[in-house]
């Protein structure tokens, strides 16, 4: 008999709705993590004791999303969805199996996942739902992923929801160490059935986009509560904030400690615990919070890819998932090959090799709205023709990409649209 390949193991499984193992681990996460996060919790809607099938989704802040959102949900126990590719990775293999946790090729279409939510829904169920598709990189929200309006009017089931404040705070993409702070979680009802019914998939969308919008950056401005962001809390901040407001120039920002600074101009500011950047002096200009910096790149770029001969190259090494084994050491792929990726109007491309051999592929922009970000802001992945790949970029160019992918995407008539509305108007603090 062949031996079955982990990723169709894992596409073998026919997930049933969690068991009392969920509540057991939810309460050992309580007793021994829940109040090291100071998390706060407050319900306009208190839909604990909720019965019959239901949808649950929330702003995705950070890592720790499932801590801060299903703990005060207990004893209501749900289907989270997660990463297709996180359970490749042993430390949360039978984490993930044990939850029976969903898995979801994030931003490609996947027939497996709305199969397995569908399985949990008409059993009764409730299934947890990050609809950005992945956690925040830059502290706000982005726009929810394509579909997401179509599966919740589809199955017509009430929908409640919460915002995360203080989650990307207390763990950001730029770094992986964890600052202590100040955590608000607020739940309430979003949608009933009769409002699915009523509603367009796009205003579907449209009201979730501005229902969990939430910058954690302007919200901290206002209420100044203090992170353990230790003597080293801008380390690689630069990753995502590359561009030099003051002389312009990419590339140029670096942060030692709890600064960051342009080594083209001197432009720079210290970074405070309640994550305000203070100038260095009045020379400097730096932008309002670091949303507006992340802002202000995407406009910067936004205008970049309107020329038709605008490229990206770069050198990376490509990853992917290992057929029978999962992965080790908290790894998120296996180095396959080493090529050069190029991103230009038409889409990505790939030219290098894969396991000694030439390879190569291209994905159309249209194809393309974003990446996936397993860690932090060194790699990024997609999946082609199923596979995950993954890109180990030589340079710090990763929220480039990104940017500039996005962009292209949304300029050659993409699905995957940005806000309609004002993000500083958005939420109030």
């Amino acid at each position: 008999m062949k031996k079955m390949t982990v990723a169709q193991s894992i596409r073998a499984r026919k997930i049933a709705r969690p068991n009392a193992i969920y509540s057991i681990l939810g309460t050992v996460w309580k007793l021994f993590m829940y109040k090291k996060y100071n998390v706060h919790y407050t319900f306009k809607t208190d839909f604990r004791n909720v019965e019959g099938p239901f949808f649950f989704i929330s702003n995705h802040a950070s890592r720790l999303d499932y801590i801060f959102t299903g703990i005060p949900l207990l004893p209501l126990k749900m289907n989270y969805v997660a990463g297709y590719n996180e359970f490749h990775r042993s430390h949360l293999a039978m984490v993930f199996r044990l939850l029976r946790v969903i898995p979801k090729k994030n931003f490609v279409p996947d027939i497996y996942t709305v199969k397995e939510i569908s399985r949990v829904i008409k059993s009764g169920g409730g299934v947890c739902l990050f609809p950005e598709g992945m956690s925040s990189i830059s502290g706000a929200n982005q726009p929810v992923a394509i579909g997401t309006g179509k599966l919740l009017k589809h199955h017509k089931v009430p929908v409640y929801y919460s915002v995360i404040r203080g989650g990307y705070l207390t763990s950001p993409k730029y770094n992986l160490r964890d600052r202590l702070g100040h955590v608000e979680v607020e739940y309430d009802l979003l949608f009933t059935p009769e409002d699915l019914q009523r509603l367009s998939a796009e205003e579907i969308e449209e009201t979730i986009n501005r229902a969990i919008y939430h910058d954690d950056y302007a919200w901290n401005k206002v209420h100044k509560h203090r992170f353990d962001i230790g003597e080293n809390g801008a380390e690689d901040l630069e990753d995502l904030l590359f561009w030099c407001p003051k002389c312009g120039k990419q590339h140029t920002m670096a942060t030692k400690g709890n600064t960051i600074f342009c080594t083209a101009c001197g432009n720079g500011a210290t970074l405070s615990d309640t994550y305000e950047l203070v100038p260095f002096n009045e020379a400097c200009v730096i932008p309002e919070t670091q949303t507006a910096w992340f802002q202000m790149e995407r406009e910067m770029i936004r205008r970049e890819v309107e020329r038709e001969d605008f490229a990206l190259e770069e050198e990376v090494e490509l990853g992917m998932l290992p057929k029978f084994e999962l992965l080790k050491n908290q790894a998120t792929s296996q180095i396959v090959g080493r090529g050069t990726l190029r991103l230009d109007r038409t889409g990505l491309t790939y030219t290098g090799t894969k396991d000694g051999e030439a390879f190569s592929f291209h994905i159309k922009s249209r194809d393309l709205p974003t990446y996936g970000m397993c860690t932090d802001v060194s790699r990024f992945y997609t999946f082609y023709e199923g596979e995950f790949v993954e890109f180990y970029p030589a340079h710090r160019v990763v929220e480039k990409f990104f940017l500039a992918t996005e962009e292209i995407h949304r300029l050659n008539g993409g699905a995957w649209e940005d806000f309609s509305f004002s993000r500083e108007k958005a939420a109030t603090y």
